[in-house]
């Protein structure tokens, strides 16, 4: 009797069955499936990935054009203020408008970006804001160049609500908070760039320079119209348009795991109200947010509050005004003063992408509390020098020096986790209209000190009115301490519970399992 699978060749040897063979042969697939399905995972993430960051990047364009603004006007009112003979009040209601004015395009990009898509509304900022800067750029008089200016307030206001809400619903929640700082990278990058053009076309006849200051920042709207036709809407905008198919579509490009993208999807309908197909309540969306709920007016203060103390710590002023505090501090020539602000643009650029860097891994409040305090210091560091060692070598140094570690700070936290937290803790029903009106805190925030500065500096002196806004980012640090709790690694829909609870609102330290057991008891 012979052993079963087992039989002898021609050559007396023994050889493993048919039986056998298949066995191994078995194996050896499985294992090949194995690895091509691991291959074709990673090619699959590696794609997502760069789906993603790409429409980060494109959405995140519109953010250039303020930035340029700011940056270009710090160093072109020079130019206006002796060509055109306008007074320091005009100067002052020049740069400060535009804050101000973008408060319409903030409230209007809310509904906007409702009706017609997130999509469609940064087209739409785009093509406002690159008709004020032409009519700038042309202006003949202040008069006409204050409609060019009003403008290009309106699109601005447009660009800064739409861009960081569009990321945050595109984004896998691994990477959300990387990724809605984009637009405060792309901000940074346009002042850089201002500053820059300011410095090339300063030795440009004055009636001509800060002319080709102004219109340069036409050209970003070539890659914006570019843009429109590659990034896709957000899924969850498409949710709320019944068009499900179309957001699936869409979260299997953004995703790389296809039980997340129906897990989300279905987070998407239920926040939305559209699980059976039902409707949002009839309760209109201001009305809710004028009444609000215990958790939402928790909400508001948090978002409200962040993204006004984002601008009242000063940040506007030393951005727009750089050169008035430079000449303050000692420097009086026009190319060194712009000079020493391309320093000032470099700081905030590169700490912006260090931000980048640490937002998903460290989380929020700690570089929240960093920047913060960081900022603090700088400010009261800067007002004591410029009211105890005036003008002098060590005076100019040390006061480039702080400008560029405040700069710094602010670009490290507070300023991209402003806009992080303000599209990140608002339900879906509200984003867009809550996010619209923490833009209008922040540019309310910004033109006021923008319009003011120059008069309280007069009043008071350079130095004092630093060492108030030094004082403001010291309260900075309570609010944050307080108030902001710690979103990292939480989806949208998780977050939203994180404010039902008073408690766990202030405490700011709750696990994603805590969170997690909250939602399954929902």
């Amino acid at each position: 009797m012979g052993l079963m699978g087992v039989q002898e060749n021609g050559n007396g040897e023994m050889d493993v069955s048919l039986g056998g063979k298949n066995k191994y042969k078995r194996m050896d697939s499985e294992f090949t499936q194995d690895i091509d399905d691991a291959s074709h995972h990673q090619d699959r993430s590696s794609s997502t990935r760069k789906y993603v960051l790409a429409c980060a990047i494109f959405a995140s364009l519109n953010s250039v054009l303020l930035g340029y603004d700011v940056g270009v006007m710090s160093g072109a009112i020079i130019f206006i203020q002796e060509d055109l003979n306008i007074t320091e009040v005009q100067e002052e209601v020049l740069v400060g408008c535009l804050s101000i004015v973008s408060i319409f395009g903030s409230l209007a990009g809310g509904r906007t970006s409702d009706a017609i898509g997130r999509k469609w509304t940064m087209g739409l900022a785009a093509v406002v804001f690159q008709c004020g800067a032409a009519m700038m750029a042309l202006a003949p008089s202040f008069q006409i160049l204050m409609v060019g200016r009003i403008l290009a307030g309106i699109g601005i206001g447009f660009g800064v609500m739409i861009a960081p809400v569009y990321i945050a619903e595109i984004s896998p929640t691994i990477a959300r908070g990387s990724l809605t700082s984009f637009p405060e990278i792309f901000i940074n990058l346009g002042i850089l760039l201002g500053y820059v053009s300011n410095y090339a076309f300063s030795n440009l006849p004055v009636h001509t320079c800060w002319r080709v200051m102004l219109a340069v920042g036409i050209l970003p709207s070539v890659f914006i119209a570019v843009a429109l036709f590659i990034i896709p809407e957000s899924p969850r905008w498409l949710v709320m348009q019944d068009r499900v198919e179309e957001a699936r579509s869409v979260l299997l490009k953004t995703n790389e795991n296809e039980r997340e993208v129906e897990e989300r999807l279905e987070e998407i309908q239920k926040a939305a109200g559209n699980t059976n197909g039902d409707k949002y309540e009839e309760k209109a969306v201001w009305r809710e947010l004028l009444s609000p709920s215990p958790a939402l007016r928790r909400m508001l203060v948090t978002g409200f509050g962040i993204q006004c103390f984002q601008q009242i710590t000063g940040i506007d002023a030393t951005v727009y005004y750089s050169p008035e505090i430079l000449k303050g501090a000692g420097i009086q020539d026009n190319s060194k003063l712009l000079a020493a602000t391309v320093a000032v643009g470099i700081s905030k650029t590169v700490f912006i992408l260090v931000a980048i860097l640490l937002i998903d891994k460290l989380g929020r409040k700690p570089l929240l509390y960093l920047s913060t305090v960081g900022m603090t210091i700088c400010l009261f560091s800067l007002a004591a020098t410029l009211t105890f060692l005036g003008e002098g070598h060590v005076g100019i140094a040390l006061s480039i020096l702080f400008i560029c570690a405040n700069v710094a700070f602010f670009s490290v936290g507070i300023g991209p986790i402003c806009w992080v937290l303000t599209t990140e803790i608002f339900p879906l029903r509200l984003r867009a209209q809550a996010g619209a009106l923490g833009a209008v805190g922040n540019r309310v925030s910004s033109g006021l000190v923008a319009m003011s500065f120059l008069s309280i500096s007069r009043a008071i002196s350079m130095g004092g009115t630093f060492f108030i806004f030094s004082a403001v980012s010291a309260l900075s640090v309570i609010f944050v301490h307080m108030l902001v709790p710690e979103t990292k690694g939480k989806s949208l829909e998780q977050i939203e519970q994180l404010f039902q609870n008073e408690r766990e609102w202030q405490g700011g330290e709750v696990e994603l399992g805590d969170v997690e057991h909250l939602v399954q008891k929902e």
